[in-house]
């Protein structure tokens, strides 16, 4: 398995099945403070069914995750939740534990994503979607370059609540001219 330090004490890994008593107990750290802002299916008690799922999707040149850990702890994550090699489209999340916020660790991991995306696979855009009300979510967008190109009105429902959502995007030749 690959493991890339972003930092001192700080790493990028694959997320995979075997991994499930330890994401476990991440999502548990991490899940209430999640909620509002991902899909409910990712934030489900099921966590080896979640890692299952995504392996699976991986192996089908689909979406795939990567856990960050700190000092061996895993405290988040970055994803492509979309990932289309033939249309040449990719979408990235990613997700912290309340303790991991503001550390700086998920834009240089989406930016390996991107990397990967556009300079070894050959994607030709790469999307962010967000509750419009997520302010550390679009400031990642916006750090890796992003363009905010629209607001999808009351498209996220949370809670019984209708949320707007923000689509972010990024084309191949300006990362690379980044």
């Amino acid at each position: 398995m690959f493991s890339l330090s972003l930092r001192d004490g700080v790493r990028l890994a694959a997320l995979e099945v075997r991994h499930a008593e330890e994401f476990g107990a991440h999502m548990d750290r991490a899940r209430e403070h999640m909620r509002p802002w991902v899909g409910a299916g990712f934030v489900a008690e099921d966590v080896r069914g979640t890692l299952a799922r995504y392996a699976e999707r991986q192996a089908a040149d689909g979406p795939r995750l990567f856990g960050l850990w700190s000092e061996d702890v895993l405290v988040g994550g970055v994803m492509f939740t979309g990932f289309d090699a033939a249309a040449g489209t990719c979408e990235l999340g990613c997700w912290t534990e309340p303790a991991a916020e503001g550390r700086g660790l998920v834009t240089p991991a989406c930016g390996v994503l991107l990397d990967y995306a556009f300079r070894t696979r050959g994607l030709h855009r790469a999307e962010w979607i967000c509750r419009a009300d997520n302010q550390r979510s679009a400031a990642v967008a916006a750090r890796l370059g992003m363009t905010l190109e629209g607001v999808r009105r009351e498209a996220w429902l949370y809670d019984g609540v209708r949320h707007d959502e923000q689509l972010w995007a990024i084309l191949a030749p300006e990362w690379r001219g980044r």
